[in-house]
């Protein structure tokens, strides 16, 4: 369990130090790539919660989080080829992606209770950054006003995942 919290704390470091990386702001390209991959980030891990969870109240929000990040992807695909944007990898959406793979790699070593309680705790941390990320970074950088207005929009629901997962997590503690 130790090896995932220092996992979980590497992966906040690394989306915080390349979120800040990009001060300056990152370019609409790179928000896209930012926005894509994070959402796949947590549709990867609510797959494999899927394959491997105990709770059933953790599985139900795993699959949450595949349907409405997959629908976000799907929005942001659409805006994008809108735009004629090619998505463009950068060190935030390279960490972002490092930070999954980690995560993936961390949560395969568990099972049973102590896999969903990471998996929990990750979903707790992981959408916080997100948030922090969309409202420190991705929202004041953004110069297009569509895609401005697509990261506005889907703000509430990512308030909404860290709610539900903060929920979550109380649950797991009481078991």
């Amino acid at each position: 369990m130790k090896a995932n919290h220092a996992a979980l704390g590497g992966f906040i470091g690394l989306v915080l130090a390349a979120a800040a990386a990009h001060a300056a702001g990152p370019t609409d390209p790179q928000i896209a790539a930012i926005v894509v991959t994070a959402n796949q980030v947590d549709i990867d891990a609510g797959n494999l919660e899927l394959t491997k969870a105990k709770s059933s109240d953790v599985k139900s929000f795993a699959q949450l989080m595949i349907t409405d990040h997959g629908a976000v992807n799907k929005s942001a695909g659409d805006l994008v080829a809108k735009l004629h944007v090619i998505p463009e990898s950068n060190p935030t959406s390279q960490s972002l992606q490092k930070g999954g793979d980690d995560n993936l790699a961390a949560l395969k070593k568990l099972n049973g209770s102590a896999f969903d309680k990471a998996y929990v705790d990750h979903e707790v941390a992981y959408h916080q950054a997100v948030l922090d990320a969309v409202d420190a970074t991705l929202i004041p950088s953004a110069q297009n006003a569509e895609l401005k207005a697509l990261l506005v929009k889907v703000r509430p629901a990512f308030v909404a995942h860290l709610e539900h997962a903060k929920h979550l997590q109380g649950e797991l503690a009481k078991r």
